[in-house]
């Protein structure tokens, strides 16, 4: 075999081995699935749990909302005349789609400089922290996933000033966040059985 040969095989194989699996898991409308086929999810977000009071099935339906537990989730480009790249349209990106700044917030807060948004224990964890601040400073209930996800999406001042009124698709998809949430409680509960 050739020089090139070997080293282009050796490139796809090195290339495979690397970096973390960001998919999916297969069933994503079944919690007790999801936990089955990633535990390491399910500690992450017990652990979460544990440290902020944030139960598992209201990070589970968020994360469902923002990322599709896909790990290195990123928002879609922006297009000028439908073909010329403008950049992402916002800086939102991992499993919890945390933006820059929000980021850098907990980062600097919790001083987990290490911490990744796509690294499921650090992204459950930042979830927890912004939820329980959403909690203490706004007064919403760490059981309410629709109202928590509005805090999440529009930010705690977004929140407070009712954003979120003028957007009525935003209302719905947080609607549809509390029937996940609802949905995936009823199915731990079955399957931790």
């Amino acid at each position: 075999m050739s020089r090139l040969l070997r080293a282009s095989i050796l490139m796809v194989f090195l290339a495979s081995c690397g970096g973390g699996s960001y998919e999916a898991p297969r069933d994503l409308e079944n919690a007790c699935s999801i936990v089955a086929e990633r535990p390491q999810y399910f500690r992450a977000m017990r652990a979460t749990e544990r440290k902020w009071g944030i139960p598992v099935s209201v990070q589970m339906a968020t994360i469902h909302q923002e990322s599709k537990f896909i790990g290195n989730a990123r928002t879609p480009h922006q297009f000028v005349l439908g073909i010329i790249p403008m950049g992402r349209q916002s800086s939102a990106y991992g499993y919890s789609q945390a933006l820059d700044g929000t980021w850098e917030e907990y980062q600097e807060e919790q001083r987990a400089r290490r911490a990744r948004r796509d690294r499921i224990q650090d992204a459950t964890d930042f979830m927890g922290w912004y939820m329980h601040q959403s909690n203490q400073r706004l007064g919403i209930s760490k059981q309410d996933a629709q109202n928590q996800y509005l805090a999440y999406h529009e930010g705690r001042t977004g929140y407070a000033r009712g954003s979120y009124n003028g957007k009525p698709w935003l209302v719905a998809v947080a609607q549809r966040v509390g029937q996940r949430e609802a949905l995936y409680r009823a199915q731990l509960a079955s399957c931790r059985r």
